[in-house]
């Protein structure tokens, strides 16, 4: 399979209190030369953005609405008005200095850089199961780290685009173990795109894939929607690990052990992500596979 040269953005701070990303970012931007050793004979070719500068300041999520849900057709080519929210605004900047989407001089890979206060360790989100860029990097990136991948085929992303999420770790702070996971994770895909951009043939393979099924909320009071129950000890920090039918799923705030009544054993992953509780998700449950990377790739 051929492909042209790949320029890559590295996205940082897309939710302003997920800190790893804005100061990984920031630390990449003193560079020069925009890599992460300081002997590099060939950089990769890379952009480095802060993408949502007003929710850093203020290191919150965001200021009007979630930026991560500002990329479709309609928010990007749509009529705006002066009281848009910040982020709409925010992501018509950011669209114009990465693509336009969809157009020939957009950038080839997009990776947006995450913390989550799930026990997730680094995990590395794609939106299609055949987006050969980003299997043949997780490939990668699999042979030198511990690193999970998910298979978000719902959401719908620019092709070639991958979400690094690194937990556990609360929102406005930083840790420097995680910090030092996110770091190594772009240290290794910079490694790739830079390896694939001066000749390396990369063979084909297998990479080891979770692929999403369905999210489920916390149970709630069906008059006042409060939740009435919370991760059961037994699940809590116990992401990709798998979850059998009548294994314990909730505790009940006056103790009650509910179970998981799925008819198949599933993995757990974002495991009481505190960011997910306005939206309604407890936890999301996929399936293990080994998916088939069938291309050798090669720059053209």
């Amino acid at each position: 399979m051929l492909q042209c040269y790949i320029y890559i953005a590295v996205c940082g701070g897309t939710h302003g209190n997920e800190l790893s990303g804005v100061y990984l970012v920031r630390e990449l931007l003193k560079a020069k030369d925009i890599v992460m050793e300081e002997e590099r004979e060939e950089p990769a070719s890379v952009l480095m953005v802060l993408a949502n500068p007003r929710a850093m300041q203020q290191c919150r999520r965001y200021v009007d609405t979630d930026l991560n849900r500002c990329f479709t057709h309609a928010t990007l080519n749509g009529p705006i008005s002066d009281s848009a929210p910040y982020e709409m605004t925010r992501s018509r900047e950011l669209n114009a200095m990465l693509g336009p989407k969809g157009s020939p001089g957009a950038v080839d890979l997009v990776c947006d850089l995450h913390n989550t206060t799930a026990n997730m360790g680094l995990c590395l989100i794609a939106y299609s199961d055949c987006d050969w860029i980003c299997l043949h990097i997780f490939k990668h990136l699999q042979l030198s780290l511990a690193c999970w991948i998910i298979c978000d085929a719902c959401l719908l992303k620019n092709t070639f685009s991958v979400a690094m999420e690194i937990g556990p770790q609360p929102h406005g702070v930083v840790r420097s173990n995680i910090y030092t996971a996110m770091k190594d994770g772009v240290q290794h895909m910079l490694d790739w795109v830079r390896l694939f951009n001066s000749g390396t043939i990369f063979e084909a393979g297998f990479v080891d894939v979770f692929t999403i099924v369905k999210n489920i909320d916390y149970p709630r009071d069906s008059e006042t929607h409060n939740i009435t129950a919370t991760i059961h000890p037994q699940l809590q920090d116990r992401d990709f690990l798998l979850l059998h039918p009548d294994d314990a799923l909730f505790q009940t705030f006056s103790g009650e052990t509910l179970r998981y009544k799925g008819n198949e054993p599933l993995y757990p992953f974002f495991v009481n992500e505190c960011a997910y509780y306005e939206k309604g998700i407890a936890l999301g449950f996929g399936k293990h596979s080994e998916t088939d990377v069938n291309y050798i790739l090669f720059c053209c």
